[in-house]
């Protein structure tokens, strides 16, 4: 079932009705539903797709070629063997003359190490052959993020200024995620949502017509289940290190949030700490942050996890893993359970920022930065933290979110209405209070008191 991505293939097929030549970039982190959009794509158009494939120069040369006589012939067994990719280049070029062809290069980092000329001689035959072929449409897909940015798209690399248009591809909002289920509940939905991150290949293993605790433990606390062994499986196929990214997630999953104590906790330099934890940022698996609404001035740097598969996984795996291997998974939910309405607080978090963007156009601030803020109370002389600033130029929205059973009451709405006064550079504040569990008559009685405060439940975060 292909959901979501409308605009991205609605973005598509307008480059594709267009009468020139087209070299399309799309990039995006492993499972995020590349691939699957691209086939949406052209599946009723006439295509030459190439996976690439870590191997020799020589063996991807040849599935090249199988790839090109598959456009008119199902059977490649007898497929003739290009001299070289220049060769094979120009012969789609000759193809694409007659009639509209898309030609698809996926895993193209893979291409471009085994055969490291590849991008120049893209460029050259871009400049000299193909920029005036109003038949031919490239595309070029990569998983590797950092590749794709500085080797491709980057001022630096050869093809700069060949591409036609970009796509990086993220993994689905809340609301795009809520669209592939019918038969959870509202509240199971969300959980869903915070234990996929919202990457659609995870998302595939999950299913409407079991529990969610029967998912949880077929994908997670079984060892033959596929997110048991995900993100070591990952990281063995992106990194060189995979044992000292592991310990530095851990670490990051364990309350280390800044460098120094990253650093300490593993037993590496700052510095090394760094290039680590940069590495993972380029995979989103984690981020940096800054305090939301300092226009980047702030220091107070601090690394999450972001990726919600991960998030889950390392908060819960690790010390039920005994449980796991000795296939006792009832066993391990039974100490997981109780534990996640806590987990689910940073992914309501996350479904709240979703709700402001799909409603940006009616809110009181037209924002240009979203996130946590976090900063030191000289009055009570302690750190004190907003779940969610959003950001203009001197108004904000300033939101506080509660995943929690009981009705939210007044005094979370007075603490927020108090700590709005450490957010001085800001000429005017709108509060926003969003709670799984509506709000109790005397919150709702103090909100009616101010125009500027906006009290949202879950049931009505789910209307739109």
């Amino acid at each position: 079932m292909f959901v979501g991505r409308k605009a991205e293939l609605q973005q598509l097929n307008t480059l594709y009705r267009q009468d020139k030549f087209q070299c399309i970039i799309i990039y995006g982190r492993r499972r995020v539903g590349k691939t699957t959009l691209i086939n949406e794509f052209i599946k009723d158009k006439d295509v030459i797709y190439f996976t690439a494939i870590e191997s020799t120069a020589k063996d991807n040369l040849e599935n090249f070629s199988k790839s090109i006589t598959a456009l008119d012939n199902a059977n490649t067994d007898n497929a003739p063997l290009y001299k070289d990719f220049r060769s094979a280049l120009i012969e789609i070029g000759e193809l694409a003359q007659n009639r509209k062809i898309i030609l698809v290069i996926d895993e193209y980092p893979y291409l471009a190490r085994s055969y490291r000329p590849i991008s120049s001689l893209l460029q050259e035959l871009i400049d000299t052959r193909f920029k005036n072929n109003a038949n031919l449409f490239i595309i070029l897909c990569g998983s590797s993020m950092s590749f794709m940015e500085k080797q491709v798209l980057g001022y630096q690399s050869p093809l700069y200024g060949r591409r036609t248009a970009q796509l990086h591809i993220k993994p689905f909002t809340f609301y795009e995620a809520a669209a592939y289920y019918k038969n959870f509940s509202s509240e199971d939905l969300a959980v869903v949502y915070g234990i996929t991150g919202g990457i659609p290949l995870y998302m595939s293993f999950i299913t409407d017509s079991l529990s969610l605790k029967d998912n949880i433990i077929n994908t997670f606390l079984t060892p033959s289940g596929y997110m048991y062994e995900e993100p070591f499986n990952l990281l063995n196929q992106e990194l060189r290190e995979p044992a000292m990214y592991n310990a530095i997630i851990r670490a990051i999953a364990t309350g280390s949030s800044r460098i120094s104590e990253i650093a300490s906790k593993v037993g590496i330099e700052n510095s090394t700490a760094t290039n680590y934890v940069d590495k993972l940022a380029e995979l989103s698996i984690i981020e940096k942050e800054i305090p939301a609404g300092t226009a980047g001035k702030s220091r107070k740097s601090i690394y999450s996890i972001k990726d919600g598969m991960f998030r889950f996984w390392y908060k819960f795996i690790p010390d039920n893993n005994i449980l796991i291997q000795r296939n006792m998974p009832e066993a391990a939910w039974a100490n997981i359970q109780p534990h996640v309405n806590e987990y689910m607080g940073k992914v309501f978090e996350s479904i709240c920022a979703d709700y402001l963007l799909e409603n940006y156009i009616n809110l009181p601030v037209q924002f240009q930065n979203l996130g946590r803020w976090w900063g030191n109370n000289p009055k009570l002389k302690r750190q004190e933290e907003i779940d969610i600033v959003a950001a203009g130029n001197d108004k904000a929205i300033i939101c506080e979110c509660k995943w929690r059973n009981e009705q939210t009451d007044k005094d979370v709405l007075e603490t927020l209405l108090e700590r709005r006064k450490l957010l001085s550079w800001f000429s005017e504040c709108y509060y926003y209070i969003f709670s799984k569990s509506g709000f109790t008559a005397a919150c709702q009685q103090f909100a009616k008191a101010d125009a500027r405060i906006k009290l949202v439940s879950y049931s009505d975060m789910l209307k739109i």
